[in-house]
């Protein structure tokens, strides 16, 4: 009692200190419109304190006005865009003025207008109908997005030789990006279409006629126009080689299409009950195990455990418990359990007994509500009990490796009677561990519906030994990483390859397919506020999902920035509904969703007059 307590206590500065304006804060507002004085409604608006690292973006309403919350005194960049258009900047000083209207040109380049579309869009608008075209592009969904954005691929233009050359490398590169060298084993599933993929790949990004056919789509509105968005500039890593101090292109600029990732720190992120924003960083540094950003000075500190090698112990999943402290994977040699103390910014590793498996594999962490910590391994998972510090194992039933590939977990959960999940993503195998009597339970994602595979094709892909995150059979769903319902008895896990979420009663184990509104979204993670509604995250898409499972419906919320490939989402429950936190993975930025109702936007109108 005394721990949940101080939670609620907590909850409460958090929304003291976030919660009603100051006296000197202002609320910027204005109008957009096109070239012949059209009002646009969803149109993105941002704006940027001078000197500061946080940059705040709202939507404009069906009569194109946006109003933004109440924010403090002082000079702003303020930016305007939307596909279609030129992204138009102005300057305001709000102890002068906090009304800035803007008006949006067209964009005449054709080229111009595909280097800002987000992902999904350029994936989309790869050709697809006839069985050919659209087994080519399952290759490339499946394949070509493992390690970065499929916009920063689809943002060049290559002849087929050129497009040879590029899957002669990127056939060989891992999950990780990291060319490992030409002596490594290639994927299998690329070598093998590589001619007619690359062919594919050059009729719709190369020199001539593109086959390409963009269709455009419909702006935020309603509730996916209420939304506010804040970004936080994290420093790039230092040891990337870069020189600079945050990304030159951090994504907030459309028309610079999507950035290298090349000194990106975060990769999973959570809030704390205060509000503070904490991610963990798996790139090799010398200065951060854990982040923390201020909410409301928007600076970044660092954590560090020191590894053998002389770097920051690098870190992966990310979990909060009841008390608000933090726990995660770490390697400072042999990989294990990190624990964060909020309260002092002391980390605690635990490590597994030698008899068992180290903390491994595509490192996910939860925490179930009977207090126990799960955490990943290459061959299953580990439960970690704070109060007695011990670890107990539960393995996968198809071992790591194994002859079809990779057998390694990528995906954990605990759920409200403290039994765990995890996800083998290659296999297609989603397990229950029952806590009390040991026993795992293999359960089988059903498989996605393909085009037509010729006989050919298919004896080849079922003699396929490479397996993985990055090489699927074409009918894969890939389970990935995953979110019980703390509030109730349902486990929801992000299928990537198959364009939907998986419900599963935790009960009954029986399996529900949940298609996402659109076949370009990717799921990853899922996180479930206290409402039962479902969060996604999707990988390859400038978007996140909000599922409603009562009433079956979807809200889809549209990014501020170019080429996000978020990894990771967490939110934290609040009195005026979730905020939603994540990595901004490839520019290096923290985000944080909030949604304001109705009720709010009549009175921040009203408070504007």
């Amino acid at each position: 009692m005394k721990t949940h307590h101080a939670a609620r206590l907590a909850l409460i500065a958090c929304l003291v200190l976030n919660g009603p304006s100051f006296a000197a804060d202002k609320i910027l507002h204005g109008t957009i419109t096109a070239q012949d004085g059209k009002a646009l409604e969803g149109v993105t608006v941002s704006a940027k304190l001078e000197g500061s690292t946080k940059t705040v973006s709202v939507y404009t309403d069906q009569s194109g006005e946006f109003y933004f919350p109440a924010m403090q005194e002082g000079s702003y960049k303020v930016w305007a865009q939307a596909l279609g258009f030129n992204r138009t900047d102005a300057s305001l000083d709000t102890a002068k003025n906090t009304t800035q209207d803007l008006k949006l040109t067209t964009i005449a380049d054709a080229e111009a207008r595909f280097r800002q579309l987000p992902s999904e869009m350029m994936v989309a608008a790869l050709p697809g109908e006839s069985v050919h075209d659209a087994r080519m592009k399952s290759v490339f969904m499946n394949n070509c997005a493992g390690c970065h954005s499929p916009s920063y691929l689809l943002q060049f233009k290559f002849d087929e030789a050129g497009w040879n050359k590029i899957i002669n490398l990127m056939k060989t590169v891992p999950v990780t990006g990291v060319y490992p060298g030409s002596q490594d084993k290639a994927n299998q599933m690329l070598e093998h279409h590589q001619k007619e993929f690359a062919q594919y790949l050059a009729n719709a990004r190369g020199p001539g006629a593109s086959t390409m056919k963009v269709t455009e789509r419909p702006r935020p509105s309603g509730e996916s126009a209420r939304a506010v968005w804040t970004l936080y500039d994290l420093p790039i890593n230092p040891d990337s080689g870069i020189g600079t101090k945050y990304n030159p292109n951090d994504g907030t600029n459309w028309a610079l299409g999507t950035t290298s990732k090349i000194g990106e720190l975060p990769h999973d992120g959570a809030l704390g009950l205060d509000g503070t924003i904490y991610f963990t960083s798996i790139t090799a540094n010398r200065d951060v195990s854990i982040g923390k950003v201020d909410r409301k000075t928007g600076a970044v500190s660092f954590i560090k455990t020191e590894a053998k090698n002389g770097m920051a112990a690098g870190s992966h999943g990310l979990a909060r418990d009841a008390a608000g402290d933090l726990w995660f994977d770490i390697n400072p040699g042999r990989r294990a359990l990190g624990k964060l103390d909020t309260k002092t910014d002391k980390i605690t590793v635990y490590q597994t007994p030698e008899t068992m498996a180290p903390v491994g594999g595509a490192v996910t962490v939860d925490v179930d509500n009977k207090g126990m910590v799960w955490a990943s391994t290459p061959q299953g998972v580990v439960r970690f009990d704070p109060k007695t510090e011990k670890f107990t194992e539960f393995k996968s039933t198809i071992p790591d490796p194994n002859p079809r590939g990779s057998g390694q977990t990528y995906g954990v959960a605990g759920d409200r009677d403290g039994n765990g999940w995890w996800a083998q993503m290659a296999m297609d195998t989603v397990y229950h561990a029952d806590a009390l009597s040991g026993v795992v339970t293999p359960i089988k994602i059903p498989d996605v519906q393909t085009p037509p595979i010729p006989d050919a094709d298919r004896k080849f892909y079922e003699s396929m030994s490479d397996l993985g995150f990055n090489a699927p059979m074409p009918w894969s769903a890939g389970p990935r990483r995953m979110g019980t319902d703390k509030n109730g008895d349902v486990l929801w896990v992000g299928n990537s390859w198959g364009a939907s979420l998986a419900r599963i009663d935790t009960k009954t184990k029986q399996v529900e397919i949940v298609p996402f509104p659109d076949k370009t979204m990717q799921g990853y993670h899922a996180t479930i506020d206290d409402q039962h509604n479902v969060w996604a995250n999707l990988w390859t898409s400038d978007r996140l999902t909000k599922y409603n499972p009562q009433e079956k419906s979807w809200t889809i919320f549209d990014l501020p920035v170019r080429g996000t490939e978020i990894r990771h989402i967490a939110h934290l429950d609040t009195p005026k509904g979730p905020e939603i936190v994540m990595p901004v993975y490839r520019t290096s930025q923290m985000g944080v969703l909030t949604v304001r109702s109705e009720k709010e936007m009549a009175e921040t109108k009203s408070s504007a007059q």
